[in-house]
Parts: structure tokens; C-alpha cells; sequence
């Protein structure tokens, strides 16, 4: 057994105290600085830490809690019944290794020898705990989870949630639990409610949720309207008792509970999986907000037989969707160079699990945002991803430091820049750039964004492809690549004859390409996407473009000072003369953007994940109906696009009051 260090006790020991300190905002004061997912992130590494330093567990680690102490504002209450809270698992092998253990007990169980072994799947739905205690059919107390052995007693403010009834259809005595839970509409309106008021807004319906349930005055939880699902029977009198977990939901409905419909028994865990990968595509459809699915063994036979460990049932387990945060720890900060020669920071991370897939970096973007997180090599952070956007760190766990960070200062040379490796402050901005502004690590980024789907979208040619390219001395310019010949690419390694013949498919495919996809594919500095359609649309053609006065390029709409200059500069640049020279001989352009009359001089705007499509396509179908992006909301525009964790823009469109379109009004109208 490996032994702990020093450094691991002081380690697990802060862990354990920011954990406590989390765990008290979160479930004591219903105030959050920190996502459920990172919270849970730190909870397993705790966990992980004590089964691989056992000697360290101590029976008032937050892994061996439920919940915490209540409020002394409120009565306390005793539960007939000890209240508990699932594991979790994160994947689908997790998963498997749950069920695992389930099947090797009831296959030491004689009385489980003829028991069918399925699962009952619900929705985790993201609210309140609430037990409900009921006598000859009347509604006697209402209760918070609490510590899951002590509750307090929030009777009068659950009486307010219309969906709970007070009396049942049946005289019987029974606790039942569920969950109280605030809609996203409900969340919109209290926070407009209390900003009028200069009150702080709530981080979400949680939060807001809770806070409402623990109001002293009753009067304000009927005010914001919550709802409930109840989900389980914790104690029957009086009624036939149910067999099996979904005729648990099928009793509490025929009582008056209202239970949620999103469930299904479920034959095996490829059927859970299934189930599992429906409502992640599905979760930001709901009106209330749900983190993943919580899976029972059926037959309630089976649950009492599997009975709890000291802290969970052994029978469930709640199957989280991917985390859009996490926590991870930073190895390193290096400087990356891109195509323009802007050197970007970029956190080296240990490797985590977030939204589905493995990452090990996150961009710090530039020095004044290493200094405004304070984050320091060596610290654990708590990472954000969401969809295809790329990760980036949003807050630094500071009292987790052992002294032994250390600070990030950039450098006044950088190896990859080239030459002397001398970097220089941008005019104007907080960014740095090589002075050097040709060397080969430029060359390598200004290739891969030259055959990019952005560019000139040459199917095949990936960036590793192309650094063996450049190392070869294939080529030198972008117009090299279009002279490639097949005896070329088959001296290089891991090249068949098949795979050089699509790759010179794919290139030829690419000779003939819109104006504004060449543009993005010259890697002039300040100009995207947006950029370039905004000149094409002004100018048509690459000759008036390239002819343009500084004072016509600063008369475009979108385009400022900075902008026009760099644009009229590159233009002017004797080694960019040969390049366009040399390049046009080899491909074709359409000098304007395909239009139909649909979207003609419409604007919109993106913002959140949209699900069913990338935001790249949905620009290209904005663009192909005539219509243009804008990357803010104003006055001139005339449609927001929300997809998932749409944040700022959204609101800015609502007091504008600009058309908002969710993803399905969005697809209707492309089609």
C-alpha cells in the first residue's frame, strides 16, 4: 500500500475545507461561487485521494456526509427516515462497473435467485429535496433534506406550491419525497423583478428555488411560483405497497402527486445508454433545468435486499451528463505562436474529462488575464467548456496553494518566434507578437488556416500533413500547393497510392473558390470572417479591394482605423504582391458572396451552442440566403439565434426588444 506524504495531508486537508465551505453556500445559504460539476469534480478527487491514502479518511470527511446542518431560522425536524444522496457516475464504463457490483450481490443472494433485474431511469431533475409527510390523507409536514437525519420544517411555504397536494385522494398515511423546482420562464421574471428592485439576480433555478422554499415569509415562496415532482415512497400505510420502483410513480400519481413522465424501465444499460444519449441532445428543451438521469434497480425486493452503504444506496446511482466545468491542475503555461505571429498563453493541464471528451490545455488568452485570475503554475483551477467552444480556465482554487506555484511572467524572447526570438508589445492592445514576423512555426499556423473549412477547405490536408510538407521543402507559398504532383506525395510516409490520389482530388476541388473564403485565407492581420464579408459586399472584386484608398477601406460598415490600416498595408506589401500574383495563377475566384433574396440585408446575431448544427454552418447558411453576422446585438439587428447557454446577448436582445429565434424557429425558416 503507498503511503501518503506530508504534502498529500496538507493537500487533502484544504480540499476537504473548500469542499465544507462549497458545500455550506451551496446547501446551507443557497448561494453558489462554483458550478455543481466543478463542485462535483472536487468531491471526486477527494474521494480518489481517500481510497488511494485510506489511512487518511476520517469520519467527518465531506465524502461521508449527505447533507449539512439547517438553518436555525427554521424548526428542526427529525425524519421518520433516513434521507440519502446517490453516487454518481460520469461515463458510460462507470456505468458498467456500478451494475457490476449489483449483479455479483444479487448473485450471492438466494432470495434474488428468480428476481429480474432491470432499472427504473428518471430524470435528475436540478432542485430542492422536499419529504412530505401525510396522515389519514392530510399534508402534516413538509421538510428540506438537511443533514439527511435532521430536516427543517418549511410546512407553510410548501402548503404555497400549488402542484403539492394538501389532501389526498386516498385516507393513508405515507412520507413521500420529491423534488421542488423553479421554471426557466419563472427564473427570467424573478431576476428582472428584483433588478428593478436593485436586488442581485439569482445564479439559477436552484439557487432561486431553494432561497424561495426557505422564505420566513410564506408569502413570497406563492410568489414565485414553484412546482414539484414527487418520485419516491419512503413509508405506505393503508394502500396496496407497489413492487417495483415505476409502480411507485404510477401510485403517487393515481394519489395527486405530480410526477414527472420522462421515465422508462429500461432492460439493460445499453437501453439506459440509449436513453441517456436521447435527453442530452434534449435537456435544454425542458422548462426546467435537469443534470442527469438517476437509475434504480426496479423491484423494490431487490433495493432492500441491496439495502445503503454508509452514505448511498447501493441499488441507484445518479449517471451525470458531461460537465461543461470541472477542476484540473496546471502544469505548465507556455506561449504559443499563431499564424499572425500574436503569441497566446495556453495552460498545459493534467487531463480531465469535460463535455464529453479528454482535454489537457485551456488558452489564458494574454498577460492581463493570467493576472486578473492570479492563476500560477501549479494551482487547480476550475475549467469551463461548453459544445465546440474551447476550454478556458474561470477561477483559481487560491486556498488550495501549498507555496509551491509559481508565477507566469512572459518572457522578452520566445524561442518559435525566430531570428533573435525578440517579442514586442502590439500598439494598442494587451497582446505580444514575435518581432520576427516569417518564422517557421507562423509559417506551419498560416498553412493550417489556409486549408481550413474557414479558407479554402481542402478536404484531407490537416495540419500534420502539411508540417511534413513544409519539412520536406514540398512547399514554401500557399500557390505550392496547387503544383503538387503524385510523385510528390508518395515518397512521403503513411501515404498510399488511393490516399494521394483524394488528397490531389481535394486540392484541385479547391482551385475554385468565393472571395471572401480566399481573403480569410491570406491571414491579413485583424481580418475573420465577418471582416471579409462586410469588403466584399462594399468593393465585389479583390482589384477594387486591393486598389482601395486608406480613407474608402475606413468608410466601410464594421471596419475601424485599425482595421483599414492593416488591410491597406498588406496590400501594399511587395512579398504579398508576389503572393497574390502567383497564387491567382493557380486558382479561381467568384468575386462575390452567392445570394438569394430571402435574408437580403438582414443581420443576425449568434450566441449560446446551438445543437442540431455549428455555428460555422449556421453562418454559411445565414450568408448563402443574403443575409449577414454580426458578432453583437444593436439596434440594427434583426435576429438573435439562441442556442444553449446563451448569455448577455440574449438579454441585451430582449431590451432592444430584436426578434429572438430559438434553434427549431431558426432551422424553419433556412429551409
Amino acid at each position: 500500500m503507498q503511503k501518503s506524504s506530508k504534502e498529500t495531508k496538507e493537500r487533502l486537508e484544504k480540499l476537504k475545507k473548500t469542499i465544507n465551505h462549497h458545500r455550506y453556500l451551496y446547501h446551507v445559504l443557497d448561494q453558489s461561487e462554483i458550478s455543481d460539476e466543478a463542485f462535483d469534480s472536487l468531491m471526486e478527487d477527494l474521494i480518489l485521494t481517500e481510497e488511494k491514502f485510506p489511512e487518511l479518511k476520517t469520519s467527518d470527511s465531506p465524502s461521508q456526509r449527505v447533507g449539512d446542518e439547517p438553518l436555525e431560522s427554521f424548526q428542526k425536524i427529525e425524519h421518520k427516515i433516513r434521507q440519502w444522496s446517490f453516487d454518481n457516475v460520469f461515463d458510460f464504463e462507470q456505468l458498467k462497473k456500478w451494475e457490476e457490483k449489483i449483479l455479483r450481490m444479487v448473485a450471492k443472494e438466494p432470495s434474488l435467485k428468480n428476481e429480474k433485474i432491470e432499472y427504473c431511469v428518471e430524470l435528475k431533475i436540478d432542485g430542492m429535496k422536499a419529504i412530505l409527510t401525510y396522515q389519514n390523507g392530510s399534508l402534516i409536514t413538509g421538510a428540506t433534506r438537511g443533514d439527511g437525519i435532521v430536516g427543517e420544517n418549511v410546512t407553510q411555504n410548501i402548503k404555497t406550491i400549488r402542484d403539492i397536494p394538501l389532501v389526498l385522494n386516498k385516507k393513508t398515511n405515507l412520507i413521500v419525497v420529491g423534488e421542488i423546482w423553479l421554471s426557466k420562464d419563472d427564473l427570467k421574471r424573478i431576476n428582472k423583478e428584483r433588478e428593478k428592485a436593485g436586488e442581485p439576480k439569482f445564479a439559477n433555478t436552484r439557487n432561486a428555488g431553494a432561497g424561495s422554499i426557505r422564505q420566513l415569509d410564506s408569502k413570497v415562496t406563492a410568489s414565485r411560483n414553484l412546482k414539484s415532482f414527487v418520485y419516491d415512497l419512503d413509508l405506505v400505510e393503508g394502500i396496496v405497497e407497489p413492487k417495483t420502483q415505476i409502480g411507485e410513480l404510477d401510485t403517487l400519481k393515481k394519489l395527486g402527486f405530480r410526477v414527472n413522465q420522462n421515465h422508462k424501465v429500461c432492460k439493460n444499460i445499453n437501453e439506459i445508454e440509449e436513453f441517456y444519449k436521447q435527453w442530452v441532445k434534449k435537456k435544454e428543451s425542458q422548462k426546467y433545468h435537469f443534470d442527469g438521469l438517476v437509475i434504480k434497480v426496479n423491484s423494490l425486493k431487490a433495493q432492500k435486499v441491496l439495502g445503503y452503504t454508509g452514505k448511498s444506496p447501493r441499488w441507484g446511482v445518479a449517471y451525470k451528463f458531461p460537465a461543461e466545468q470541472t477542476t484540473t491542475v496546471v502544469k505548465s503555461i507556455v506561449l504559443q505562436v499563431g499564424r499572425t505571429g500574436v503569441l497566446t498563453p495556453v495552460a498545459h493541464l493534467e487531463p480531465v474529462l469535460i463535455d464529453g471528451s479528454v482535454v489537457s490545455r485551456a488558452t489564458l488568452h494574454n498577460e492581463d488575464e493570467i493576472k486578473r485570475l492570479d492563476v500560477r503554475v501549479g494551482d487547480t483551477i476550475t475549467l469551463e467548456k461548453a459544445g465546440d467552444v474551447i476550454p478556458k480556465v474561470i477561477s483559481v482554487f487560491k486556498d488550495l496553494r501549498s507555496g509551491k506555484e509559481k508565477l507566469f511572467i512572459f518572457p522578452k524572447k520566445v524561442e518559435v518566434c525566430g531570428g533573435d526570438g525578440s517579442i514586442e508589445k502590439i500598439p494598442g492592445q494587451v497582446a505580444y507578437r514575435c518581432v520576427n514576423r516569417n518564422s517557421f512555426e507562423q509559417q506551419k499556423r498560416k498553412f493550417h488556416h489556409f486549408v481550413s473549412k474557414k479558407a479554402f477547405n481542402i478536404d484531407g490536408l490537416g495540419p500534420n500533413i502539411i508540417d511534413v510538407l513544409l519539412e520536406e521543402n514540398l512547399v514554401s507559398s500557399y500557390d505550392d500547393l496547387f503544383s503538387l504532383k503524385k510523385g510528390d506525395l508518395l515518397a512521403l510516409p503513411r501515404f498510399a497510392e488511393k490516399s494521394v490520389d483524394n488528397l490531389l482530388e481535394a486540392i484541385e476541388k479547391a482551385r475554385e473558390v468565393e472571395l471572401p473564403k480566399f481573403l480569410v485565407g491570406l491571414s491579413i492581420d485583424q481580418v475573420g470572417e465577418e471582416t471579409t464579408i462586410d469588403l466584399v459586399n462594399h468593393f465585389g472584386t479583390l482589384e477594387k479591394l486591393q486598389n482601395a484608398s486608406l480613407e474608402e477601406l475606413e468608410g466601410v460598415y464594421g471596419i475601424g482605423d485599425i482595421v483599414a490600416k492593416s488591410i491597406y498595408d498588406w496590400f501594399r506589401d511587395s512579398a504579398n504582391k508576389k503572393l497574390l500574383k502567383n497564387l491567382l495563377k493557380q486558382v479561381k475566384l467568384s468575386n462575390s458572396v452567392t445570394k438569394l433574396k430571402r435574408f437580403e440585408g438582414q443581420k443576425f446575431v449568434l450566441t449560446g451552442t446551438l445543437e442540431n448544427m455549428g455555428r460555422d454552418e449556421a453562418k454559411e447558411k445565414i450568408r448563402a440566403l443574403g443575409g449577414g453576422v454580426s458578432s453583437s446585438v444593436s439596434k440594427n439587428t434583426d435576429y438573435v439565434v439562441v442556442g444553449k447557454k446563451a448569455g448577455s446577448k440574449l438579454e441585451k436582445a430582449e431590451k432592444l426588444g430584436v426578434q429572438v429565434l430559438n434553434e427549431k424557429e431558426f432551422l424553419k425558416m433556412i429551409i
